[in-house]
């Protein structure tokens, strides 16, 4: 009987997470993390820093090299009070203009303490340097259900981003129940994160470190890079007991012409580094339809972006075209239109009866119990739950300063580099 996603309950895919499970820091190195593989249903135990020696022969490891905003600003009122403004997305969705902007910028915010703000505008004088700068916030109602909030300085040499990395602080998951050290500014980051934008994360890749890179060189994997903002959504709970009833957030991604070449010579050996690089590399297939069709969906956050829908994958439609030819629609519109590279949103949410398009394998930590991300996970392996009993039994760590898991599809007869005999003669300590 074949799963709908109507039927899918979000109590098949609980468990019973211990607080003592949850990594609440980080290892004091990034690749000694564990790592658990699965492969047609065969669970074994690995360090992060051998992965290389488990990844198919002809692997393209696709990143996603977003950086974490220092996205979270307190000002303080005249009674003692302390407002935070958390930085969401950029008004219009682009987040270099937003970010780069030399007078005033306008976001989409959640605001703690919100009751205490009345009408007049915040303001925070802060020094960079010897030079003393004054910040003010202006609100705006929003109808997504947050704030929008207009900021301005009064050092027109200052861009936001700026402003940001002098008085912003970096925004830990919730479940981590502690704020931000100075050491999380390095820890909480990917070494290869370069474009700012995003409120968390893309945890995954926080267990690669300059020496597993070159492994991967020695070993021929080859490696490109996309870019996700993950957004706060990614810790909305799902609330309802169908998943239907869900709401998926959206996030703003950016492909170059040059990956998208990259990923279409690589189709069928492409694996992801993390949930969010899934999302990207299959709403990209999903652009291509729309590419094909002569007509992409318009983003509701901005009418100028192309958008992928929530639940565009499961209409019967919407998967008529190979990886290759989708891959090959894009490459071709953004040569006619003489694109360097492509920006869109998306909402996709990848559900146990998804069949991916581009990917075909995963790099991922362990997700929270009832979550979209876990769903995710199970669309990648029907054996997720003896994985998950695996990590609790055996002392795994879980969530975003956790161990990584790495997931390979079943009925794979590529050759592997080499096969799991080799962890036999592996260090484990």
């Amino acid at each position: 009987m074949t799963l709908r996603r109507e039927d899918i309950s979000m109590s098949d895919y609980d468990y019973s997470l211990p607080d003592k499970c949850i990594a609440k820091h980080p290892l004091p190195k990034r690749d000694a993390s564990r790592l658990l593989i699965e492969r047609n249903g065969e669970i074994a135990d690995a360090r992060f820093r051998d992965i290389a020696c488990f990844l198919p022969k002809d692997t393209l490891l696709v990143f996603n090299n977003s950086r974490v905003l220092p996205a979270r600003i307190h000002f303080s009122r005249e009674t003692g009070s302390i407002i935070e403004i958390f930085c969401l997305s950029p008004v219009g969705g682009n987040y270099e203009v937003a970010l780069n902007n030399r007078d005033r910028s306008a976001w989409y915010c959640l605001v703690g303490n919100g009751k205490r703000w009345k009408n007049s505008p915040l303001e925070r004088r802060f020094h960079i340097g010897r030079k003393e700068v004054l910040l003010s916030a202006f609100r705006e109602d929003a109808d997504n259900g947050s704030s929008c909030i207009i900021f301005s300085w009064d050092n027109p040499t200052l861009t936001f981003g700026e402003v940001l990395d002098a008085i912003g602080q970096l925004p830990l998951p919730p479940y981590l129940n502690r704020n931000a050290v100075p050491q999380d500014n390095r820890t909480y980051q990917t070494i290869y994160s370069r474009i700012k934008g995003s409120v968390a994360a893309p945890t995954a890749g926080l267990h690669f470190t300059a020496g597993i890179f070159k492994n991967l060189e020695i070993a021929h994997i080859d490696c490109e890079e996309i870019t996700l903002h993950v957004g706060a959504g990614t810790f909305r709970p799902v609330k309802g007991d169908y998943i239907t009833t869900h709401h998926m957030h959206a996030e703003y991604f950016t492909v170059t012409l040059t990956a998208l070449k990259h990923l279409l010579a690589s189709i069928g050996n492409i694996v992801a580094v993390g949930t969010t690089t899934v999302r990207t590399l299959e709403s990209l297939y999903y652009l291509g339809v729309y590419a094909s069709a002569g007509d992409f969906c318009s983003s509701p956050f901005n009418p100028n972006l192309p958008h992928v829908p929530q639940w565009v994958p499961y209409e019967p439609t919407s998967n008529r075209l190979t990886a290759t030819e989708s891959i090959q629609v894009l490459i071709n519109y953004m040569t006619a239109h003489r694109l360097t590279s492509l920006s869109a949103t998306t909402q996709i949410i990848i559900l146990p009866t998804y069949h991916p398009h581009i990917t075909r394998g995963l790099i991922t930590n362990f997700h929270q119990p009832r979550s979209t991300l876990l769903l995710l996970i199970a669309a990648y392996t029907r054996h997720w739950r003896s994985l998950y009993n695996h990590a609790l039994a055996n002392g795994y760590r879980f969530l975003s300063y956790g161990d990584a898991c790495l997931l390979l599809p079943e009925n794979n007869d590529c050759d592997t580099r080499p096969d799991f005999n080799l962890l036999s003669k592996l260090p484990l300590s």
